[in-house]
């Protein structure tokens, strides 16, 4: 099992959940934009309706429907022309110092009743409202009382006014230290969680750098998240990445073949008072199509290389399927339209700015439906499932691994058996030959389909370490000894890029360690791969 890191599901499940919801809030906003400018369009038209008079201005308007129709199709189909060349402008690569939260928790901002320091009013401004007597005043009998009974009331009142100004001023200070206390909590949690935050995104940069399968998934899975394809593609996919050959398999659902507009054209017929549709021709449909099933091939394998900071990717896999149904029995069906097996190296020397599409793909050796429109399926250059399945459930580990067959434990004899039994039960008329010195096994085998099939020459490798492009080249060498029209090696561990760069425009099939398994398993035949202790 590999090495799972406490933090694997949190930030898996945050991260795509944060890119997600980042190209979501990109796409509600550019539909809130559509939809005014539609709903402003619509209430002109409607206003030129109901204007009897306006006969001209109605016309006027319909026509600038139709031309906006005409605009809107012009700009889905530029969008789709350019799917590749879109993502060229950017930089895919994720910075993880833009993952960690740098915002500072605001300062507290007491409310303006609260803002100014109350100031108190001085005994000195109280008593000098009060006149003193003049030498006249003090030759009225009496004055001597009246004069002390407005010092009394001026006592009197600054004692209320200090009563009154203290409870004031306490009941401020009460509710600015509550204010001060709720904004101190609020801190701390903001704290708190920016320093776990930013823990998590540390530790996914280490586990990242430092080579863990699950944050690699986790980081490319952010990677192809951020993607901004045009509205109606699912941008649904599943990532798998096996450390040893370094090799990334992406499965991707394509759109459909309805993302192409049947309407080619709008046209305004005064006449009848109506916009018509020219309809779309159906091979223009089939070359749109397959020309957006080949952008986003490349544009997803292009995403994942540049976006690989810590050259962890030697080979990568896509395979694109599509959702639909099909025309013939109404079922749902999931056909492959597209795959391809690519190193790093290998793709990086294509300039995709000036690339042509088809070219570049079978230079890659791509499987590529030459009728996607119409849901032709090719051959996944390999199952998702296949890849690596050393690495089963937990479930299998509890219950039956431990009674599989080790493959690495077997006989070269019972080996050769399994091997031979194994395309016996695919369809294969398979015999045996003499095992070879390595402790594999070649096998003879005849495909009874008609064009496809043919003589087959098998080798099965069971190596702990990559198989090379020497083993690969001595295959071929076999297959053109033998006259067969095509070569399949099977090894027990995985492939190198070499390998993979040799094998990709020559009739040979290279099955790693976890597509035996899942062969094995297809055909009723449970196993394992247990490799030796050094």
């Amino acid at each position: 099992m590999p090495r799972r890191s406490g933090f694997s599901g949190l930030i898996t499940t945050t991260a795509r959940i944060a890119a997600r919801r980042e190209r979501e809030q990109i796409k509600q906003r550019r539909d809130t934009q559509r939809a005014a400018e539609r709903a402003r369009k619509q209430e002109i038209k409607l206003r030129a309706q109901a204007d009897k008079d306006a006969k001209q201005r109605y016309l006027e308007s319909r026509m600038q429907e139709t031309e906006d129709l005409n605009k809107e199709l012009t700009h889905t189909i530029s969008e789709l022309s350019n799917i590749l060349e879109h993502t060229l402008t950017f930089d895919d690569t994720i910075s993880f110092d833009s993952l960690r939260i740098h915002d500072k928790f605001p300062e507290l901002e007491l409310p303006p009743e609260l803002q100014k320091e109350p100031a108190p009013t001085t005994r000195e401004e109280y008593f000098s409202k009060i006149s003193k007597p003049s030498a006249i005043d003090r030759l009225i009998p009496g004055w001597e009382r009246r004069y002390q009974k407005k010092i009394e009331e001026a006592e009197k009142r600054f004692k209320e006014y200090q009563e009154k100004f203290e409870a004031f001023v306490s009941k401020r200070n009460i509710k600015i230290a509550e204010l001060q206390e709720n904004f101190n909590k609020e801190r701390q949690t903001f704290d708190i969680n920016v320093q776990q935050k930013n823990q998590e995104v540390d530790e996914f940069e280490n586990a990242y750098k430092s080579g863990d399968p699950t944050a690699i998934t986790a980081y490319y899975s952010m990677v192809l998240e951020r993607s901004d394809f045009p509205d109606r593609f699912p941008q649904e996919f599943r990532i798998a990445y096996v450390p040893e050959p370094k090799e990334l398999v992406i499965e991707y659902e394509l759109p459909n073949r309805g993302i192409i507009p049947p309407v080619a054209e709008f046209k305004y017929t005064k006449t009848k008072d109506s916009i018509d549709e020219k309809t779309r021709k159906a091979s223009e449909i089939k070359d749109l199509y397959q020309d957006v099933v080949s952008a986003v091939c490349l544009r997803t394998i292009h995403e994942v290389l540049e976006a690989d900071q810590a050259n962890h990717i030697d080979v990568v896999v896509f395979n694109g399927f599509v959702n639909d149904t099909d025309p013939a029995t109404g079922r749902d069906i999931r056909p492959c339209l597209i795959s391809v097996r690519t190193t790093k190296d290998k793709f990086l020397e294509i300039n995709l700015a000036k690339v042509d599409r088809k070219a570049c793909l079978r230079n890659l050796g791509a499987q590529v439906s030459s009728r996607p429109d119409e849901l032709l399926a090719v051959k996944p250059i390999i199952e998702f499932d296949m890849v690596d399945k050393r690495f089963v459930e937990e479930s299998d580990i509890l219950t039956d691994l431990e009674s599989r067959p080790n493959l690495m434990e077997l006989t070269p004899f019972e080996f050769e058996n399994l091997v031979n039994n194994l395309f016996d039960r695919i369809g294969f008329d398979a015999k045996s030959t003499q095992a070879s010195r390595d402790g594999g096994v070649d096998v003879v085998a005849f495909d009874p389909r008609p064009i496809l099939g043919g003589k087959v020459v098998i080798q099965a490798k069971r190596y702990k370490n990559v198989v090379g492009v020497s083993a690969v080249r001595d295959l071929y060498g076999t297959m053109i000894n033998e006259g067969a029209n095509k070569g399949i090696l099977v090894t027990t561990s995985h492939y190198g890029k070499d390998a993979y760069e040799f094998a990709k425009d020559k009739p040979i099939e290279l099955i790693d360690g976890g597509g035996l398994l899942y062969l094995l398993e297809q055909n009723g035949i449970r196993a394992r791969i247990i490799f030796p202790e050094e």
